[in-house]
């Protein structure tokens, strides 16, 4: 199912006008998921785990499965509503997930990464999540939200694609209302092969390619958060976000003034993360911004792009917003910078139980140190949006050494808002090549994330 940009672009600009209203919300029963995710963990050994990799009963089932090998990047939306107080739904969190499976990974000429499809997830109170194994019937495989684009052999999602951010411009900063449409921005690769000489300082052989690497950046939309249709972007390959080339006029980009702007050289762009731009005073305003991973081409460091949009669908780049600091080894992102989340501030009012927009943005992001090549989450901040000021480390990978399931780095942070004024983070974990979906927790009136208790084991005495 595809869309056109500029039959989309008018509808949500008018959601827009009407935004952060308070409606109620519905939601389908949950009758469509079928099998649980069951956890298995104690404290020390995952028990801040959320979601880990499907195992598959046999070899046949590895290839019907989606995520039987790896699971990455994920994005949870919240919904508050008296329909979820009934014994026909239940159902309080959804999440979307990429992951990629045992025979995907076959193809070892795609990049050693976890993405390979998006599915979706259910969870009553956001700890205790059931997989959905139904997924979109358009989707090329079961159980999959959003599948490799078997449509347009031309398309930049045709080889591998991982979720980026789910928006519904209806919202307040903890509840997700009723009304529009939502916007998976998502990213993908196809079979185009590129030098590796490009991604890497190592010295390889000059005709060693990837097949993948050039990601792309794309959108799609759905009426329900269950079956979701693409959107052509004005890219050949239907991306609204290609890498930016200066040997191509097409990707020009020029500021709010219409003057041109000197912009570093891309060689992808993926993980997206959208928000909606607000004023200074913490009103929202026209428009949305974009930040993006990205690998410069003339440097090969790894970099945080933003992009401005009115409509949501034609993004115009405005350059690298943050880059690793090199040369400081203590500020634990001397590396490399990717995979961040950017909230719009807000207070929580503990006299009525809800949140409200402030001024001003904090990102959460990813650091690569270079003392040990993990990756760790840190935070930044700004006012506009734009300018961004780094304040250090808030997730360190696990404490336990080798016996921890995050010990060889946390990252691609996602955080969502609770009722009680606390802040809920879901992280993806990494300990050799196993990766899992945990959860942090900052308390309210706290300013530090602690590792939050997800499962129990009882045993018989």
């Amino acid at each position: 199912m595809k869309f056109y940009s500029s039959a989309l672009a008018t509808i949500v600009v008018c959601q827009q006008a009407v935004a952060f209203t308070t409606t109620t919300t519905s939601f389908p029963a949950a009758a469509r998921t079928r099998s649980t995710s069951t956890l298995y963990s104690t404290p020390g050994t995952g028990g801040n785990v959320v979601l880990r990799p499907t195992v598959s009963d046999s070899e046949e089932d590895s290839t019907k499965i989606f995520d039987t090998l790896s699971i990455g990047g994920c994005h949870v939306h919240r919904y508050k509503s008296a329909s979820f107080n009934t014994d026909d739904t239940g159902v309080n969190y959804v999440m979307w997930y990429h992951g990629r499976s045992v025979a995907q990974d076959k193809d070892e000429s795609l990049p050693p990464l976890s993405t390979g499809r998006i599915g979706r997830a259910v969870s009553k109170n956001g700890l205790i999540w059931e997989k959905d194994t139904t997924g979109s019937s358009d989707a090329d495989i079961e159980g999959v939200s959003v599948g490799l684009n078997e449509e347009s052999w031309w398309g930049f999602d045709t080889a591998h694609l991982g979720v980026g951010s789910v928006l519904l411009p209806m919202t307040t900063p903890a509840v997700m209302t009723e009304g529009g449409i939502y916007l998976m921005y998502y990213f993908g690769g196809n079979y185009e092969e590129t030098p590796i000489n490009d991604y890497t300082a190592a010295d390889m052989p000059e005709d060693l390619t990837i097949k993948g690497m050039k990601m792309r950046i794309g959108v799609a939309v759905s009426q329900d958060g269950e079956t979701w249709g693409r959107v052509e972007g004005d890219d050949p390959t239907g991306a609204c976000m290609p890498p930016y080339e200066a040997s191509n006029p097409e990707t020009e980009m020029k500021d709010d003034k219409k003057s041109s702007l000197t912009i570093k050289e891309e060689l992808y762009c993926g993980w997206p993360e959208v928000v909606v731009r607000t004023d200074n005073k913490g009103n929202p305003s026209k428009g949305f911004f974009m930040y993006y991973s990205t690998m410069t081409k003339g440097d090969k460091q790894k970099c945080l792009g933003v992009a401005v949009s009115a409509d949501g669908f034609r993004w115009y780049k405005r350059g690298i917003c943050l880059e690793p600091s090199v040369g400081d080894t203590s500020s634990m992102d001397d590396a490399g910078v990717a995979r961040s989340q950017v909230v719009r501030n807000a207070v929580y009012s503990e006299l009525e139980g809800t949140w409200s927009d402030a001024p001003g943005y904090t990102m959460y992001y990813e650091g690569v140190s270079s003392l040990d090549n993990k990756h760790r989450i840190l935070m930044a901040t700004s006012p506009d949006g734009e300018t961004w000021t780094k304040r250090g480390v808030v997730l360190d990978i696990g404490e336990d050494g080798d016996d921890a399931w995050d010990c060889d780095g946390v990252g691609s942070p996602n955080i969502l808002r609770i009722d009680d004024g606390a802040q809920r983070m879901y992280y993806t974990g990494k300990k050799g090549k196993d990766t899992a979906i945990g959860v942090a927790k900052m308390e309210f009136e706290s300013t530090t994330w602690t590792r939050e208790q997800s499962s129990f084991t009882f045993v018989e005495a």
